[in-house]
């Protein structure tokens, strides 16, 4: 474990393979497509996220494509055993050094969907920008429920850019690194996909930039996604990441 957290420490990621059991995945999946058809709330829609390629609106074709279920951890056992699985909790508290560690309700929380013809671009970002936390110091834990590759959209990472201090003037308006500075050009020169096969989990920082395709294959990619604290990070109160009560898994 001390090499992964020299690892993590130094990339500002790390990638655990085969965590989940293939039959534990499987039902996972059969449970996601069954919130899927026919879509059941809370659901964010391609529609909603206004990323590049999005569709305008619902009802323009694809806008009613799901992007998000909502709330995962609310929604059934399965997804709440995910979370507290004891190999992720464990992975979890060495990186974050912490006894005490709890899942955010408010931050991710949900079952990422790409699905093939209507899925957007998610631009290159740091999940911390809209967060409100005593320290910029969450992890967030990514479950690939199926292949994930350059085609289909896998995440993209730019190693140790957890540790960066970026100029304000290298984002734009909604916080995204942008794309026409010939500085931030040669940084996303050098990102780094991260490919996984179904059972893996990769756990990043909430200051890692990270970036996503579009799913170019014929078939649905289904991720599952949570964000953790360590118990003396709190929530800034009266802001989005207070709204709902953190969940204690150890």
């Amino acid at each position: 474990m001390k090499d992964d957290i020299r690892d993590f420490e130094e990339k500002g990621f790390l990638v655990r393979r085969n965590l989940i059991d293939d039959a534990t995945a499987t039902d996972l999946v059969s449970l996601i497509d069954r919130s899927l058809k026919p879509a059941l709330a809370p659901v964010e829609f391609e529609a909603d996220v206004h990323y590049p390629g999005s569709p305008e609106s619902r009802t323009a074709p694809g806008g009613n494509t799901p992007r998000r279920l909502l709330h995962a951890y609310s929604r059934d056992a399965q997804f709440q055993a995910i979370a507290r699985h004891p190999d992720i909790v464990a992975t979890l508290a060495a990186l974050m050094q912490t006894d005490q560690l709890l899942l955010s309700q408010n931050h991710h929380n949900c079952v990422m969907t790409k699905h093939p013809g209507f899925s957007s671009v998610t631009s290159w970002h740091q999940d911390i920008r809209y967060w409100r936390f005593d320290r910029p110091e969450l992890i967030s834990v990514w479950l690939a429920l199926g292949p994930e590759t350059i085609d289909n959209g896998c995440l993209l990472v730019l190693p140790g850019s957890h540790r960066w201090d970026l100029d304000p003037g290298r984002l734009d308006a909604a916080l995204f690194l942008r794309t026409d500075l010939a500085e931030n050009q040669e940084l996303i020169a050098k990102a780094t996909p991260v490919e996984l096969q179904r059972g893996d989990v990769l756990f990043f920082h909430s200051r890692t930039l990270h970036a996503a395709g579009q799913n170019q294959s014929d078939t649905v990619k289904r991720t599952l996604v949570y964000t953790y604290r360590a118990g003396d990070n709190q929530p800034i109160p009266e802001t989005r990441s207070s709204v709902f009560d953190d969940i204690l898994v150890t």
